[in-house]
């Protein structure tokens, strides 16, 4: 398959994970995510006004951040495990509301968020188109989402293939215009040792 034409949801049968070598995978996020997690709150100029929701939390890094601001928050991933191991991290911080879901089906109220963003997992989702309606659904009208994955290389293979390429960050961009999303917009930004590509957006 060629590059351009590779799914950006392009690990989206990856099992689940569980176990001893999914709570090897969370420890592992926990440190690599703190950069992305910073910046997605930056992006979004999360305050305690916002009520933030964040699709695929795995083991909190981005929740806690928001929460720090000020925000309320709604961690929110497929796995028990992961869930499971956020609370643990967390403890008893006010503000903050896990949910098993995923992109398609994230079991909040229409409007409910002002903020929505997926931090690398977006190449987990099992159906793009059905994940972008449901973020526009739970966000209200001039609500921000963001997207942010690890930019990977044309042909990488394995665990260096998680993320996202050049043309898989526009491909992305592409369809959240066609969602109905304005002010779509793709970056690329080095808050850490990775480069990772961006696309922000707006709910209409």
């Amino acid at each position: 398959m060629s590059t351009s034409s590779t799914p950006v949801n392009h690990h989206a049968g990856q099992p689940g994970f569980a176990g001893p070598i999914g709570l090897v995978a969370g420890l592992a996020m926990l440190v690599s995510g703190r950069a992305a997690a910073g910046l997605a709150a930056d992006l979004a100029s999360v305050s305690e006004a916002d009520r933030v929701v964040d699709i695929g939390c795995g083991p909190g890094n981005a929740v806690r951040t928001a929460a720090r601001r000020g925000a309320r928050v709604t961690g929110v991933d497929p796995a028990p495990l992961m869930l499971r191991l956020a609370r643990a991290l967390t403890r008893d911080r006010p503000g903050i509301t896990w949910i098993q879901g995923a992109a398609e089906d994230l079991r909040l109220a229409d409007g409910s968020a002002t903020v929505v963003w997926s931090l690398a997992t977006v190449h987990h989702w099992k159906d793009v188109t059905a994940g972008l309606a449901e973020v526009q659904r739970v966000l209200s009208p001039g609500g921000r989402f963001l997207a942010i994955e690890r930019r990977v290389r044309p042909g990488a293979t394995g665990l260096a293939s998680h993320g996202w390429t050049d043309q898989q960050g526009e491909s992305f961009a592409a369809q959240c215009r066609a969602a109905g999303f304005n002010d779509v917009r793709i970056e690329t930004y080095t808050p850490g040792r990775r480069a990772l590509k961006v696309v922000t957006t707006v709910r209409p």
